[in-house]
């Protein structure tokens, strides 16, 4: 189960370092913020520029203006060129950021069978939402709550959705949010290059005990992976098979 902590974006840009796609979204976002600082820091300092050389003291008698055709030129072709630009800098980002990482799964997670050998392999896990908790299942009929645990250097391919109402699948650092509707499946990815714990929590307000829906991935080595996977699958036979003892050894009570 997650921790306490919650899930927080960077101070100023999205986090980074987690996940391909995540560095890529931080990527365009720096790159426009700083076009618009640029942009905005021009027309703050000609603002200024036109209060200082044109005020009241320097020009009691304010000159008559019929227009700059060569500066309306300039501003309408840079203007267009910017957003030019952007429009093609996002393009190709985006398609980036939607599509899985096409790279191969690395050669430890091929020899511990984690993923085949080639590009454009994945591990597939579906998410489900639910108020309040994030349930994980895995290939092999495996599944856990709270937390999901993925091997690094593998490509893995989210298939998720809700149970009752409307929730958000955010780990800030492995890429951007993604809602999880009831009968609908949202696809997402993400591909760990260390280990590590990545933190999250449900982005889309879902009721009184949202604040406490958090989420989190453990990434950890494809041998360990394997390991834990068999672990789990052993946890739950057991504890499936501890329920149905006390099941059928409960007494039986009949209404008088």
């Amino acid at each position: 189960m997650a921790g306490s902590t919650s899930a927080r974006a960077g101070a100023l840009l999205p986090e980074r370092g987690g996940s391909p796609n995540a560095d890529r979204i931080a990527a365009l976002y720096t790159v426009v913020l700083v076009l618009a600082a640029l942009v905005f820091a021009a027309v703050v300092l000609a603002l200024i520029y036109a209060l200082w050389r044109y005020g009241e003291r320097r020009n009691p008698t304010p000159s008559q203006s019929h227009g700059n055709t060569r500066l309306e030129i300039a501003w309408t072709a840079a203007a267009t060129a910017l957003i030019l630009f952007l429009a093609v800098f996002s393009l190709t980002k985006l398609a980036a950021i939607d599509d899985p990482d096409p790279a191969a799964a690395s050669p430890a997670a091929v020899a511990a069978g984690v993923a085949p050998s080639g590009r454009g392999t994945a591990l597939h896990i579906r998410v489900v939402g639910r108020q309040y908790v994030w349930a994980y299942y895995y290939p092999g009929g495996t599944y856990s709550y709270g937390e999901m645990v993925a091997p690094v250097g593998v490509t893995v391919r989210l298939h998720i959705v809700s149970l009752d109402v409307a929730h958000s699948w955010w780990i800030p650092k492995l890429g951007g949010k993604f809602d999880a509707i009831p009968g609908y499946i949202n696809h997402t990815w993400f591909r760990l290059e260390r280990p590590g714990i990545y933190r999250g929590q449900c982005a889309e307000l879902c009721g009184r005990n949202h604040a406490n829906m958090l989420a989190q991935v453990r990434g950890v080595s494809p041998a360990d992976y394997v390991a834990w996977l068999t672990q789990q699958k052993r946890s739950l036979l057991v504890a499936g098979e501890a329920i149905a003892t006390a099941h059928a050894t409960a007494p039986i009570t009949t209404s008088p």
